[in-house]
């Protein structure tokens, strides 16, 4: 490693990658009595109960209807959608898939009075679907300032804000749980999205915010929970808010540390995340996106690369998406697969659902929908077994729409011991990498780039797990993983990061 000063970012995601001479030396006993809760409690505050909304039998009157689309949009975000009997604590499965079932976000409903919701703070209670009112005066102007006044803010009522409660993932994953609870808050992002569309909204992605002024709004201790994202809805059904969509996400920078003290195992994350807040930045930070001109070429095109062309008709999903909804709430990972091959057409189509949202437009579901750093996000395949695809690596180019294969070689057992022993990466048919090149994002994005890199990449996860779950295939994600073996043994360049594994196959 070089010797020059590096961002916190990077000395972040070098220090908590796994290696094989030393994770067994890291891990450790569970203690089972000490797990945090994944339920948040208020002790005060107006409930909605929210229960009733779910049922077809609802009278179809427009106040009703208007609480079924709220109703629908929470429960298809990140609601309950089973319960599994365990010697201790039941565990409770939701919409939105989460590492080791720890489920470390919270999600907030903030309304500026609207004929549903009163102005105030609402928490969003899974285990009952239900909105606590625990704040009933306006803080929508604060919500505004934290944000620089944003412009879809100033043309919506409604905005959720995704927080994070730290220990219910550093609890097990200790401080590469930040890593994982980016990924899971991706998820959860990729839900919204969708079930926003199924629910006649559009969200709008605020990755940029002055991280006080929002977590003391929502009154939380940043030691223990801090706001992640801000998503302002717009309401589709409101004739005053149909707009075309010409806003972009907020991706404003944070700074880039490059001297800070030894910090000490298990102080780390909180550390990071601190060290990624935007705190009170100079005015002209918030009157500008951050903008450049598309890249019209896809990253690597490697000379002489056998190329795959990806191109495919869409998923259907039903009249008025009526299989979205019923993929969401049926949606489980795989815990095995078989070892039978997929067919290039199912990979197609994955890809397809994931990378080609423009291909959507006719189903209703939103052609651009918000990222935070995508242009970043690079997407490399291990193929196992895909009849009618030769065994390897390839690079997707979504751009091009197509493979490129930049390594031919059968990876099973090398795959099996990339994912740390896990059969899945054995037996999957395919693995898709997500990758960044880390010191590029921190040159733009300051070391507020971990955050944007790895919520993209659970976005990008979540579309791939409801696009498999349609085609009856299995899918599972692997947030662990020796980093640096994975680009030695399947030739991805040395320069991109690897945030994310999504395995897909047949399931067992």
């Amino acid at each position: 490693m070089s010797d020059q000063p590096i961002s916190i970012a990077t000395h972040y995601h070098e220090r908590t990658k796994y290696h094989p001479e030393t994770i067994a030396t890291k891990s450790k006993g569970l203690d089972w009595s000490k797990q945090p809760s994944v339920f948040k409690q208020y002790k005060i505050g107006n409930s909605y109960d929210l229960r009733s909304y779910l049922s077809e039998k609802c009278p179809q009157d427009k106040h009703t209807q208007q609480w079924q689309r709220l109703s629908r949009l929470l429960a298809y975000s990140y609601g309950l959608t089973a319960k599994v009997p365990t010697m201790g604590t039941p565990l409770y499965l939701r919409a939105s898939p989460s590492a080791g079932g720890l489920y470390p976000a919270e999600v907030y409903l903030i309304s500026q009075g609207t004929p549903l919701l009163p102005s105030g703070l609402y928490n969003y209670q899974a285990q009952t679907h239900s909105l606590i009112h625990f704040w009933e005066n306006d803080v929508w102007s604060n919500l505004q300032e934290g944000c620089f006044g944003d412009f879809d803010l100033k043309n919506t009522q409604l905005a959720i804000i995704t927080t994070a409660i730290f220990e219910r993932s550093a609890w097990r994953y200790e401080d590469r749980a930040y890593r994982r609870i980016m990924l899971d808050t991706g998820h959860l992002l990729g839900n919204i999205e969708l079930a926003c569309a199924i629910n006649q909204y559009r969200p709008h992605l605020i990755g940029g915010f002055v991280d006080q002024v929002i977590n003391e709004m929502l009154y939380l201790d940043p030691d223990q929970e801090a706001a992640i994202t801000v998503i302002s809805l717009q309401d589709l059904s409101q004739r005053d808010q149909l707009r075309l969509n010409t806003s972009k996400p907020t991706v404003f920078p944070s700074e880039i540390h490059q001297d800070y003290p030894p910090i000490d195992d298990g102080e780390l994350l909180y550390y990071f995340h601190q060290a990624t807040e935007i705190r009170d930045p100079e005015p002209s930070l918030g009157s500008t996106l951050i903008s450049e001109e598309p890249n019209l070429e896809d990253k690597y095109n490697f000379p002489f690369c056998l190329k795959v062309s990806t191109k495919t008709a869409p998923i259907d999903w039903g009249n008025h998406l009526i299989d979205l909804e019923k993929t969401i709430l049926k949606r489980r990972s795989t815990r095995s697969y078989t070892g039978e091959e997929l067919t290039l057409d199912e990979l197609k189509s994955l890809l397809n659902f994931t990378y080609q949202p423009q291909d959507y437009q006719a189903t209703e579901l939103d052609p651009k929908p918000d990222y935070f750093a995508l242009e970043l996000i690079e997407t490399f395949i291990a193929v196992s077994g895909v009849t009618g695809l030769d065994e390897g690596c390839y690079y997707y180019a979504p751009k091009a729409q197509e493979l490129r294969q930049i390594r031919f070689k059968n990876f099973r057992r090398e795959l099996h011991y990339l994912c740390l022993g896990q059969d899945l990466g054995r037996d999957a048919g395919a693995l898709v990498f997500h990758t960044a090149d880390l010191q590029k994002a921190v040159a733009k994005y300051g070391d507020r780039a971990y955050r944007y890199l790895h919520l993209d990449a659970g976005h990008l996860g979540q579309r791939l797990n409801l696009a498999a779950i349609q085609l009856n295939l299995g899918v599972s994600g692997i947030g662990g993983f020796f980093d640096d073996q994975v680009n030695e043994v399947l030739g991805i360049p040395t320069d991109e990061a690897v945030l994310y594994i999504t395995t897909l196959g047949r399931p067992r």
